[in-house]
């Protein structure tokens, strides 16, 4: 017996300290594994979530809040024209110092912007308050627009906008900024359709403030470009303005079939593509 035990006693014990060694090896190679495949993930979805700018401009051009803005902005500062305004600007402050007629200008520009925008927050309410509805006032806010674009395409001033007995009548002010200069000169029949009917395409809040936005460039841009009336007329000259004046009207007649063709699509009269 006690031979027998004296065996198992001189009897090898078995390495258990190198099987725990082995085995911590082997959970810490696997723990690496795991972290290194963990790392090419967060790598590989680094990579996916990289953008090219020239993808991102792409996208933003694309996305709805850019193209209301950008159809805002254009429809509102065409429709305004302060290049065409320039000769019967400088007609009716001829003779008048510099600093009166920086005082028009401003005068001008700030009647424009209050006019706009106060259609644009009182749109919805002149609509609901006559009973117009909006595939209505795009049909004849685009018949509107497109006799403005047609007058502009032939270099010219539309009636909508000033006549010569206006422009004779204000010249013999002392003050013609506010009337016919900044309306209805600047904020014409057409500028006024054009903001209701993007107001009744405006649901969200957002589209509001591009609107107000796209009315407050507009009205800075028109400021300075009659308060440098002179410069401008010189830098561009006669035939730069009627050439620019003639590429914003074309531009204009296709804005104007787009706001018949939405009207007419929104009665059901043309088929809506999708």
């Amino acid at each position: 017996m006690n031979q027998r035990i004296r065996r198992l006693i001189r009897q090898p014990v078995p390495p258990l300290g190198a099987e725990f060694a082995q085995t911590s090896l082997g959970y810490i190679q696997r723990v690496r594994e795991a972290a290194e495949i963990l790392v090419n993930a967060r790598a590989l979805g680094a990579m996916a979530l990289w953008v090219s700018p020239a993808t991102a401009a792409e996208q933003a051009f694309h996305s709805t809040y850019v193209r209301f803005s950008l159809l805002a902005l254009s429809s509102i500062f065409f429709l305004v024209d302060p290049f065409a305004a320039i000769p019967s600007f400088i007609a009716i402050t001829s003779g008048i110092e510099t600093v009166r007629r920086r005082r028009m200008a401003w005068k001008a520009a700030l009647t424009c912007w209050i006019v706009l925008v106060a259609f644009a927050l009182a749109g919805q309410f002149i609509f609901s308050l006559f009973g117009i509805k909006l595939p209505a006032f795009e049909i004849a806010g685009g018949l509107i627009l497109l006799l403005i674009g047609i007058d502009m395409l032939e270099a010219k001033r539309s009636p909508t906008q000033e006549s010569s007995h206006e422009t004779e009548e204000a010249a013999a002010k002392e003050d013609a900024g506010i009337v016919p200069l900044g309306i209805p000169m600047l904020a014409g029949p057409g500028a006024i359709s054009s903001v209701m009917v993007l107001v009744g395409e405006a649901p969200n809040h957002w589209q509001m403030l591009a609107i107000l936005g796209s009315i407050t460039v507009t009205a800075l841009a028109s400021y300075i470009v009659l308060n440098g009336a002179d410069r401008v007329r010189r830098l561009l000259g006669e035939t730069g303005i009627r050439i620019l004046v003639r590429i914003m009207g074309l531009l204009l007649v296709a804005l104007a079939m787009q706001f018949f063709v939405n009207g007419m699509t929104d009665l059901g009269l043309i088929a809506r593509h999708e």
